[in-house]
Formats: structure tokens, sequence, C-alpha cells
């Protein structure tokens, strides 16, 4: 009983992990996205900590832009086929 418990669950582990594999696009993109995510919450704590009110404005400025530039990132990562990925650029 046991080894039908365990044969159906890595055939289970097995479907789910097919399931999440996207293109090398996809993935490339979103691996940039939430690095470039990473950093802009690494700005806003900067901010948090800043010692004047132009020091906090620039780097939520900053932190603003990083999370654009990581929204467009996942956006390409998910465009059909490298010709919309080089007219995006």
């Amino acid at each position: 009983m046991k080894k039908i418990a365990l044969a159906v669950a890595a055939a289970g582990l097995m479907t789910l992990a097919a399931c999440n594999q996207g293109t090398p696009a996809e993935n490339a993109g979103d691996m940039m996205a939430e690095n470039l995510e990473a950093q802009a919450d690494n700005m806003e704590m900067m901010a948090d900590n800043a010692t004047t009110d132009a020091e906090a404005m620039m780097l939520e400025n900053a932190a603003d832009n990083l999370e654009d530039a990581a929204d467009n990132a996942d956006d390409i990562g998910e465009m059909d086929g490298p010709a919309n990925v080089t007219n995006a650029m």
C-alpha cells in the first residue's frame, strides 16, 4: 500500500513540475523581474533610512524606476517569438 501511495505521489509531483516550466524567455524574464524587484525593495529600505528628504525622494524615484523595469522585463518574457522581443527593445 505504501508503494502505491509513493508512486501516486511521485506521479503527481512530476506532473506538477512539468506544468510549471515555461519557455527560456519566460524564465529569463521572470528571473530578471524578480531581481529588479528585489533591488527596488532595497532602494525603498534605503529611502526609509535616508537622512534628508531629497535623498529619500531620489531613492524612492530610483525604486519606482526599478519596479517599472521589472514590469517591462516580465512583459518581454511573456511575448511570443523572438521577433517581438527584438521589436520591444
